[in-house]
């Protein structure tokens, strides 16, 4: 078996076609991207326990641990003529574009939607991966790496799951979103492992857990609804770990080191509120220039709905590490998303919470009401 390896220079700009076929053929090419970082590494010879809540983060993660092939019911199907989002929460039903088109593309057009979303799924948790390996590297305490190497398990699985989802459902994927790559390639290059925390587990894990929030009450595909509960689990507990472990450095730093981390924080803010606009799509199909897609979708009530619950995520949790300093203040005032800062945030979820069930073992959890 002959196997080449691409290297590329950035990421692929077409849509990429899956193959399901078993690895056989003697054609299979594989495309890579190398980074670089000066990731500085600790050992950790302090093995002793403290019984703390990211102790208890790291037993709650070895007990929820779900497979992907077995704990997902993969023999759910979807109608190939059926929306998989209503058309009440589409912002572009009302241009004359978009009425122009017959229904055979409007229904295209929703499916190709659900396949840039699930890729960019998809591909934040590649993403997700890479830097939580680089944790158990270079977290300081013995506790912290024991954790980081549970959340790469986790992301490993999510990658497996959003990439057999895209499989079944679609068939080919969209390239990541530009944004999203920025910041996972500050994350990933950058020596400082703190940054890693700051930038991994309170701004893009906040992201993950809006997205897929809104992705349970917006899809009408039970398959996609049930992998987006069981992934939300799991960055629900990454996020908490993050925000536990932070709250307790944050403040042994100077306070310049401090101010940058905060303006990393509010950087990493302004790139995810792009990463939410998808223009990709409705240029394709309906004949707009970028600008103006992006214009509608900034206007519209659903994505500013999906903004509010991000940053509802987010900002409370920046708060509570100490990197919403009076000097950054102003400047997330300006982005409109300091009113959330009051909210509850991250570190006061009980454990109890995060393990819950996701079902009422009472009904099919395929059937559990929406």
């Amino acid at each position: 078996m002959n196997i080449e390896l691409i290297k590329i220079p950035e990421p692929p700009t077409d849509l990429l076609y899956l193959d399901n076929r078993r690895l056989r053929k003697n054609d299979e090419k594989y495309l890579i991207e190398s980074f670089e970082t000066p990731l500085i590494g600790y050992y950790n010879w302090d093995y002793r326990d403290t019984e703390n809540r990211i102790k208890k983060l790291y037993e709650l993660g070895k007990r929820l641990n779900w497979n992907a092939m077995l704990d997902v019911d993969w023999s759910i199907e979807f109608p190939e003529d059926q929306r998989y989002t209503n058309i009440d929460l589409n912002p572009f039903s009302e241009l004359p574009e978009y009425k122009q088109l017959t229904d055979s593309k409007k229904l295209e057009m929703d499916h190709e939607t659900l396949a840039w979303n699930a890729s960019q799924f998809l591909h934040g948790e590649q993403g997700a991966l890479l830097v939580s390996s680089q944790l158990v590297s270079c977290a300081p305490t013995h506790q912290a790496k024991l954790y980081a190497s549970s959340q790469a398990f986790d992301e490993g699985r999510h990658v497996e799951v959003f990439h057999k989802y895209i499989n079944k459902r679609v068939g080919y994927m969209y390239p990541i979103n530009p944004y999203l790559k920025i910041l996972l390639d500050k994350m990933l290059s950058d020596s400082r492992w703190d940054l890693k925390f700051i930038g991994m587990q309170l701004i893009v894990e906040g992201l993950a857990l809006a997205a897929f929030e809104s992705m349970i009450q917006s899809t009408n595909d039970p398959l996609l609804r049930e992998i987006c509960k069981l992934t939300k689990r799991d960055e629900a507990r990454h996020v908490t770990f993050g925000v536990n472990f932070l709250e307790e450095y944050i403040p042994l730093l100077s306070e310049e080191e401090v101010e940058e981390r905060a303006e990393f924080a509010l950087e990493a803010c302004k790139v995810m509120r792009e990463r939410l606009i998808n223009t990709a799509v409705p240029v394709k199909f309906l004949g707009i220039t970028e600008d103006k897609a992006r214009e509608i979708l900034l206007d519209d009530h659903v994505i500013g709905d999906f903004r509010k619950l991000l940053f509802s995520n987010i900002v409370p949790n920046l708060k509570r590490v100490g990197l919403l300093t009076e000097k950054i203040r102003p400047k997330f005032n300006e982005l409109g998303i300091l009113e959330y800062e009051d909210l509850p945030d991250s570190g006061l979820v009980s454990l109890e919470e995060l393990n819950k069930p996701l079902f009422d073992k009472t009904l099919n959890k395929n059937e559990e009401p929406r």
